[in-house]
């Protein structure tokens, strides 16, 4: 398994590894989506109370889980870059950040638009949505701090510090609604007594759940290798800079 991991911090073995799996991910990303939007909107029931508005979850719901998610990941690679030195940490974290503010952004949308008819309001600033909101400008924070620094390493560390302060909020989010009053309703899904979701509606939130998963899989791989060919194009660029004759 070290071996195996050993192998996959070259730089070399992840393009060609990705180059490899990107298709089948992006399939599989497309037949996920097929059956999460037959399932959201064509099979599942409205509810009794919310009535087709509930739809709305099947997006809202897998874009809130993947904003912390991607954070996490943003966070494990900024230890990676910090502590481990690993090759690609700074890769993952840099090329997930701008997918992360999209998710996010995607969240707070969707929330507005399912917030105005159930509570009369597109926005109320309750603990939920304002620590989501910190986690949109946390993101947008590390990518201007990314483009900002000229030099990739101080860069890279300086991201990395961001990184690991700014993760203080994803456990905000999570428990906010346990911690303080809220309109937001509390964990339906992942609890311990077990998902509240009536499984007409479990089913489906899951499978659109894989689907962005997997979606924002395929979009981090394809961004890494982006970046990695970019870096290697730079270099080269610098190298010839440098062997060129006055």
């Amino acid at each position: 398994m070290t071996t195996m991991f050993a192998r996959l911090a070259n730089p070399t073995v992840f393009l060609v590894l990705t180059r490899r799996l990107l298709p089948a991910l992006a399939g599989l990303t497309a037949l996920l989506f097929a059956a999460g939007l037959y399932l959201s909107f064509a099979a599942s029931p409205a509810d009794y109370q919310q009535g087709d508005t509930v739809r709305i979850m099947y997006v809202h719901v897998p874009a809130a889980w993947l904003s912390m998610l991607i954070y996490t990941l943003i966070a494990i690679s900024a230890l990676g870059t910090l502590v481990w030195r690993h090759p690609l940490a700074d890769v993952a974290a840099k090329t997930a950040a701008p997918l992360g503010a999209c998710f996010t952004l995607l969240c707070l949308l969707t929330g507005s638009i399912w917030g105005r008819p159930m509570w009369g309001a597109w926005w109320v600033w309750d603990g939920r949505l304002t620590s989501v909101f910190v986690l949109f400008l946390i993101y947008l924070g590390l990518i201007a701090l990314q483009r900002t620094i000229e030099d990739p390493g101080q860069a890279a560390r300086a991201a990395a510090i961001m990184a690991i302060v700014g993760f203080i909020n994803i456990p905000i989010i999570k428990f906010s609604v346990d911690w303080w009053n809220t309109l937001h309703q509390p964990a339906s899904v992942f609890r311990l007594g077990g998902p509240s979701v009536d499984p007409t509606m479990l089913w489906p939130l899951m499978v659109m759940a894989a689907a962005f998963l997997f979606l924002f899989v395929t979009l981090h791989l394809a961004s890494m290798r982006n970046e990695l060919l970019r870096r290697r194009i730079r270099t080269i660029a610098l190298l010839n800079s440098r062997t060129q004759p006055a």
